[in-house]
Formats: C-alpha cells, structure tokens, sequence
C-alpha cells in the first residue's frame, strides 16, 4: 500500500467517523427539541400567558407573572452588566498592562466557570441577607454578575480583530460581534435556575417592584416539573417551550445583526 492510498483510507475513515457523529449531535439535538415541542406545544394556552398561577391541586392558570418577572430581571441584569462588561472588555483591549490585562483575564475566565449556583449563594449573601428578604432586584445582580465576564471577553475578543489602521473607531468596526456576544450572553443568563431560587425565590403574583420576591420562567419550570401534580407538568413542558423559544429569537436576532453588521464610513 503506497503512501497515498493509505492517506485516501484515512480520510475516508475520518470523514465517516466526524460524519457520524455530527449525525449523532443533530439527531439528539432534535429528539429533545422534538420531545419539548410536542409537550409543550400541547400545553399551551392563551391563558398560560395571561393568567397567574393557580393554588396546587387546582387545574388551569398561567404563568403570566413568571414571563414578567423573568423579562424584568433580565432587563436590569443587562443594564447592569452589559456596560460594565463593555467597559471592562474595552480597557483589556487597549489599555491593560501585560501583567494586569492577564490577571482580569484569567479572573474573568474563572468567574465564567464558577457553578451559577456558586453565583446565587454568594448574592444571597451580599444582597438577600442584608436587605432582610428576597427581590427580583437580588436575581438581576446575580444574573449581572453571570453578564459581566461574558460580555468582558466577547468585546475584547472582537475589538482585538479590528486592524490598527481602524484604531480612531475600534468600536465601531467591532460592534456587530459585540453586539452579537452581547445578546448571545443576555441568552445564556437568562435560563439560570439556580441564582434566581436564592436571590428572587418566587411569587405567585404579580411582580410588585424591584426590592419583593418575583417569579421567573426558569424557577416556576424547576417547582411545577417536581410536583405531584400532572396539570403543573404540563405547564412546566409549556414554560420550556416558551423559555425555549425566546432563546431562539435571540440567537436568531445575534445571527441577523452578524450577518448584516454595520458600516463603517471611510474618511
């Protein structure tokens, strides 16, 4: 056998094998999203989204204040972290030392690792104990926190991609990625669980201001799933097909603003 049959074999064998299992990846991928669909699609209602949860045991209802409340405390979580983040990535870029630029790095990469519910601890400790109870203003600061070193690498990542001929308007140039790394991060945060059941913890209300206890589609998805009620499972697949679906939208609006980016005037 010369040297390039055995090559040819062994590309054959490497595509087969990598095609394989991206046939894998795909088809598990779409079982679930199948599996949710077809549960969730079942079980939502008009009045899942304008109706608030009903007592346990009862059939009916919606989670109209969890869609609120998750909107709400994403919302503030993302004018909290997003500037910080941007600003923080911006400094990286252009202005940290070799050795400082390092340690926010590393620092940054750490806290992406950190288990969320590390996250909601640590706010319960710094916000929830001292303001004596649960907010939704606690759940956005731990899900701010979960922001900032996403949207801190993701700008510094692109601004690092813009030529040094650009330099008079890095941002510009880079802010389709940012952008971009922005919502994808907005996205990721918001189907966190675990910081919400220590900082928000829930409501079966309406949301009635930052500094009280909200519901959020995440949490109401974790208590309905583990119930003794069948009713309440059904609304649990039709909160993940909607926290599901509002993930989707996002990706895809990230995917539109990538596609198109913005322009950059030449002077």
């Amino acid at each position: 056998m010369n040297r390039l049959t055995f090559r040819k074999i062994v590309n054959n064998v490497m595509l087969t094998a990598t095609g394989l299992c991206t046939l894998l990846t795909v088809s598990i991928l779409f079982l679930i999203l199948g599996y949710l669909v077809y549960n969730g699609g079942k079980s939502l209602d008009w009045g899942f989204f304008t109706k608030l949860p009903l007592p346990p045991g009862e059939d009916g209802g919606g989670m109209a204040n969890a869609i609120v409340g998750s909107a709400e405390m994403v919302a503030l979580a993302a004018l909290i972290g997003l500037p910080i983040g941007f600003m923080g990535g911006l400094y990286l870029a252009e202005f940290s030392g070799k050795f400082l630029g390092f340690a926010i790095r590393y620092t940054a990469d750490l806290l992406n690792g950190v288990p969320s519910i590390v996250i909601g601890i640590f706010a319960w400790a710094l916000i929830v104990v001292p303001m004596h109870g649960f907010s939704a203003l606690a759940g956005a600061i731990a899900l701010a926190i979960m922001l900032i070193p996403i949207s801190m690498r993701t700008t510094e990542q692109f601004l690092s991609t813009v030529p040094n001929a650009l330099a008079t308007v890095i941002v510009p140039a880079a802010m389709k990625g940012i952008l971009t790394g922005m919502i994808l991060g907005v996205a990721r945060v918001a189907g966190e669980t675990a910081p919400l059941l220590f900082t928000a913890l829930n409501n079966q209300f309406w949301p009635r201001g930052i500094r009280q206890p909200a519901a959020s589609l995440p949490v109401m998805i974790y208590t309905h799933a583990i119930s003794p009620y069948d009713d309440w499972h059904r609304q649990a697949w039709a909160a993940g097909l909607v926290l599901l679906a509002m993930v989707l939208v996002t990706n895809i609006a990230a995917r539109w603003i990538l596609s198109r980016g913005i322009s950059v005037q030449k002077g």
